[in-house]
């Protein structure tokens, strides 16, 4: 599948204002639970993280050194300082770890080159948890199969936008083809890289360690101070090399076995 055909979000975070409207789309739609009403002490984050129960989280990093400028900084402090607001996603990689894992195939790509769970093949194994390298895909405490974002699979199939980007007031998170967002973003990136040099786009390099993101990100800082990991890598990158190996040690243990039998005396 190709980028232009494959559908995807950019998110740009320079327009996120962290209303978490995307937050309350998302589990209205796909009906899941309240993660309560408790902060968690990371500024006004009461989801903390993303879950098998929460499949977007808004990230609130607040900033109190540099300067704030409006068209990077949609909500700044009077003292200069700012809020780093992004709004996380599963990323849907061109090289999902969790669809190799996967020993009942319930992870599947879909015909808009999206990753999703089928719920009732899910075995709970939980192998998938582990090899994402984000950390995104995750066990429902309730049912204990995996579950992540599906992209809204079914609207997508009825013609309709996934229901974060439809309720994103200020088009933060922005669906679409993915080579149309490609270039949308890095138009955006030379708009914002004239006042902040940090600007970066994170997940729009093809070959990159999980061969591009099919939901990628505009951050102003670095991926880590968004909780994101700096360089990705796909897990599962080793298991061939790591199974030829096991099958050479194999073959080798067999040949020496029948040199052992064929050498040995009769009836020792």
């Amino acid at each position: 599948m190709t980028l232009e055909t494959r559908m995807g979000f950019f998110t740009d975070t320079t327009l996120c204002i962290g209303c978490k409207a995307c937050e309350v789309a998302c589990k209205e739609w796909n009906q899941l639970p309240a993660d309560g009403y408790e902060l968690s002490g990371q500024s006004y984050d009461n989801t903390g993280a993303l879950s098998g129960t929460t499949w977007r989280h808004v990230a609130f990093v607040e900033q109190f050194d540099g300067e704030a400028h409006d068209l990077i900084a949609p909500i700044s402090f009077e003292d200069g300082g700012r809020w780093l607001m992004s709004s996380d996603v599963c990323k849907h990689c061109t090289h999902a770890a969790c669809l190799d894992v996967c020993p009942t195939g319930a992870l599947f790509r879909t015909e808009f080159g999206t990753v999703v769970v089928q719920d009732d093949i899910c075995n709970g194994c939980g192998y998938c948890v582990p090899a994402c390298p984000f950390g995104v895909i995750d066990r429902r405490p309730d049912t204990g199969r995996a579950a992540k974002c599906t992209l809204c699979y079914d609207r997508l199939k009825d013609g309709q936008k996934p229901a974060c980007a439809k309720a994103c007031p200020t088009e933060s998170i922005q669906f679409g083809n993915l080579s149309e967002l490609r270039e949308r973003a890095q138009k955006r990136l030379e708009k914002v890289g004239t006042i902040d040099a940090r600007a970066q786009l994170y997940g729009a390099d093809t070959n990159d360690g999980v061969g591009g993101f099919g939901a990628f990100f505009l951050l102003t800082d670095d991926p880590e101070v968004y909780g994101l990991p700096p360089s990705p890598r796909v897990t599962t990158r080793d298991l061939p090399g790591m199974w030829k190996s096991a099958a050479l040690a194999g073959a080798a243990l067999a040949a020496a076995i029948v040199l052992c039998t064929v050498g040995a005396p009769n009836g020792e």
